[in-house]
């Protein structure tokens, strides 16, 4: 049995799920999130738990087993709790301020750079070094945080660039000057 898999996924008050036409769907305070599954794999409620059940042993269905348990782990905690991902923003002159619907950065390149902020996603800049993603939908927050680290990674030698708050990086000792 998939150790992942074999965990009752709890309920919090005030959330629900629902399970029809091979789609799971959580709502709860902070909004309503669907997900097509695969049919090999069920859903049992009991009380405030959900116990999620495989038809058959083989490999490829062991992996939906897990796949869907913690995928349906992270929609309840998504419409109870939400994800936010945080960036930290290094550099001279480098900075961010969310204007409207954009998100506008200053990395060091001859033109600001213009991010939209999708729909369900909400944007922060915290004194315009330090840049918080947040929303119900995990894949969706982890994904526009990799966007804008994306625009100016951290570099080893002087540490310029956006990283995650948690991310450590290894620093390099530059040249040494004497021949």
């Amino acid at each position: 049995m998939s150790r992942i898999g074999k965990i009752p996924v709890k309920l919090p008050k005030g959330v629900k799920a629902s399970f029809a036409n091979d789609t799971m769907t959580v709502e709860g305070p902070k909004g309503k999130l669907t997900q097509k599954y695969h049919p090999v794999i069920a859903f049992e409620s009991k009380g405030d738990e959900i116990i999620v059940n495989r038809s058959s042993e083989e490999k490829q269905v062991k992996a939906f087993h897990g796949l869907y348990r913690n995928l349906l782990n992270n929609m309840v905690k998504g419409v109870s709790e939400g994800f936010s991902k945080t960036l930290v923003i290094t550099g001279v002159g480098y900075r961010a301020e969310v204007q409207g619907k954009m998100l506008v950065m200053n990395l060091g390149y001859s033109t600001e750079i213009y991010v939209g902020i999708p729909a369900g996603l909400n944007i922060v800049a915290e004194g315009g070094t330090k840049v918080t993603v947040s929303g119900i939908d995990k894949q969706r927050v982890g994904e526009l945080a990799a966007q804008i680290r994306k625009l100016r990674p951290p570099e080893p030698y002087k540490g310029k660039g956006i990283r995650y708050e948690d991310e450590h990086i290894r620093r390099k000792v530059g040249k040494s000057g004497v021949k």
